[in-house]
């Protein structure tokens, strides 16, 4: 479903993304880790079409999307869902309103059929019985289970999720992980999330790619990369102090 080849993302100060290589299988769940700042965010944003690669190919079911114009990236755009690290949620909306707003964009469905979509995914991660509130009046959790329920009222084929579950406490991010489960088991879409919580991606992931420095150093499945003798990959997982990755970097 997607295909990464040589990507390169650059900017005046230096080089974000080296020559990148992922391949995600349709209907599976890779899962992206690695420091802050090596790259993840970039990556995903690449892939969603938010950010133009300066290198490389980036391949949508066998679509390249790096060097669309704008009008044509609109299309496969529609055909990928992202959650944002902090929901993104807009503040003057209530929760229906945000659930709503894409379908109000880019879809004709009368607001009949839009309610009836809206609630169907607001029940689907839990927050039935919550249109009418306002994101102020939620728990960050909350807002990140609004920031799902928005991307999958739109019936993407690809998710996309940043550090779903940063800032929460453990039995939160649970919960999100579950409903990242959930959506990938009963929607069948193809997930790419990129964290540095180690024991939400061996949780939600079929397959785990560490980026160090702007490359991908190691990938396999989360038994492999759990068992990988690459130092850097080990000291990254275990949480270590002392190895090639320094605090400074």
């Amino acid at each position: 479903m997607i295909i990464v080849k040589q990507l390169s993302y650059r900017v005046p100060s230096g080089s974000i993304l080296r020559r990148i290589d992922l391949h995600v299988r349709k209907g599976e769940t890779m899962a992206v880790m690695g420091m802050s700042g090596a790259g993840k965010s970039t990556l995903l944003k690449c892939i969603a079409g938010l950010l133009r690669p300066t290198g490389g190919q980036l391949l949508i079911d066998g679509i390249d999307i790096a060097r669309m114009r704008e009008s044509q990236l609109d299309n496969i755009r529609r055909r990928i869902g992202m959650v944002f690290q902090y929901a993104a949620l807009f503040d003057s909306l209530t929760v229906f309103e945000n659930v709503a707003f894409g379908l109000r964009r880019h879809t004709r469905m009368t607001e009949s059929e839009i309610t009836d979509v809206v609630m169907a995914r607001l029940a689907m991660v839990g927050l039935a019985h919550t249109e009418s509130k306002m994101p102020s009046e939620m728990s960050g959790g909350m807002q990140k289970r609004v920031g799902l329920a928005r991307a999958l009222a739109m019936n993407p084929e690809i998710l996309l999720y940043d550090e779903p579950t940063a800032g929460l406490d453990p039995i939160t991010a649970a919960t999100i992980a579950e409903l990242i489960i959930k959506a990938r088991d009963e929607l069948g879409v193809t997930s790419v999330l990129v964290s540095h919580d180690i024991q939400s991606i061996m949780s939600v992931s079929s397959r785990v790619a560490m980026i160090h420095k702007g490359r991908i150093i190691a990938s396999g499945t989360t038994e492999e990369m759990q068992n990988c003798e690459d130092a850097t990959v080990k000291q990254f997982m275990r949480g270590e102090t002392q190895g090639p990755i320094h605090v400074t970097e």
